[in-house]
């Protein structure tokens, strides 16, 4: 198992349900038009890189998600300048916009997508970190990397669980990039993320796991009426606080005193509300 890209027990069929109400295809048709509108601005900036202002690029990211019908929520004070790892639990393709109206950052991504058309130069002119996951050997290097980002300034996004899940389960920070932050003398800044439908409990429509193509994910979102992204900016620690990457990462994690719910009871079909059982509630996730 890659060090860098655990694997996660959610899968599409078992985790992902669909939001309780649907807005009309057309309706959804016009949220997809208006993300590719905004991708293609985005692309036609690209070549300025990290020269455009930073709130220019929250502007934009929080705009990316609004054009697919969900709403931010967004709680907690506000990422400070300077050096800062910036860490997340991990449930969508929406995480990553999400965060950078937090704090426009540095993301970490497999090396792999450097190679792909367009999206691998568009990341490298974004200033992105690229992690080869199968290399062990490569892992101290990778960590000077961005330990080396972190002293120049510059705020770094992890997603330390190494891969996306449903939202109703998690996964358990890995410690390898806490590393670089106290190699750096910088702070952690976590951050909670769950999606929900308006007035309901944590939700799963939002998720991209397993086989889950990109595609159907985008659609699922954009059918979906009243959803919500919740993003709580969490207690900033600082450094010194924690003695090793060890205990940082568990400071970090957002589900540290809440128990693991397994795959099999996400897979576990609910009872109506009418009956007489009784199903406990998962944890929500941030």
């Amino acid at each position: 198992m890659s060090i860098w890209l655990p694997t996660a027990p959610c899968t599409p069929g078992a985790c992902v349900e669909p939001a309780r109400t649907a807005v009309a295809v057309p309706r959804a048709v016009l949220r997809l038009a208006a993300v590719l509108v905004l991708l293609l601005a985005g692309v036609a900036l690209s070549p300025l890189g990290r020269r455009i202002p930073a709130e220019w690029v929250r502007r934009w990211c929080r705009g990316l998600v609004r054009a697919t019908g969900v709403r931010v929520r967004l709680t907690g004070t506000p990422a400070p300048a300077g050096g800062l790892l910036l860490v997340a639990n991990h449930v969508s393709w929406l995480d990553i916009p999400l965060l950078t109206v937090v704090r426009p950052a540095r993301m970490l991504a497999k090396t792999e997508i450097r190679q792909w058309p367009v999206a691998g130069a568009l990341a490298a002119r974004g200033g992105v970190l690229f992690i080869e996951r199968d290399r062990l050997r490569a892992l101290p290097a990778t960590v000077e990397r961005i330990a080396g980002a972190l002293r120049a300034g510059a705020a770094v996004t992890a997603f330390p669980e190494g891969s996306t899940w449903c939202g109703r389960a998690h996964g358990h920070f890995r410690r390898a990039v806490f590393q670089a932050a106290l190699d750096a003398g910088v702070p952690v800044q976590p951050v909670g993320l769950r999606y929900r439908q308006e007035g309901g409990a944590p939700g799963t429509a939002a998720a991209f796991v397993g086989e889950d193509t990109l595609l159907a994910s985008l659609w699922r979102v954009a059918r979906a009426r009243d959803l919500v992204a919740e993003v709580e900016i969490r207690p900033l620690i600082a450094p010194g606080t924690c003695a090793d990457r060890r205990t940082l990462a568990a400071a970090a994690q957002p589900m540290a005193s809440a128990p693991t719910w397994t795959h099999a009871a996400l897979a576990a079909p609910r009872r109506d509300a009418g009956t007489a059982a009784v199903v406990p509630q998962p944890p929500v996730t941030a």
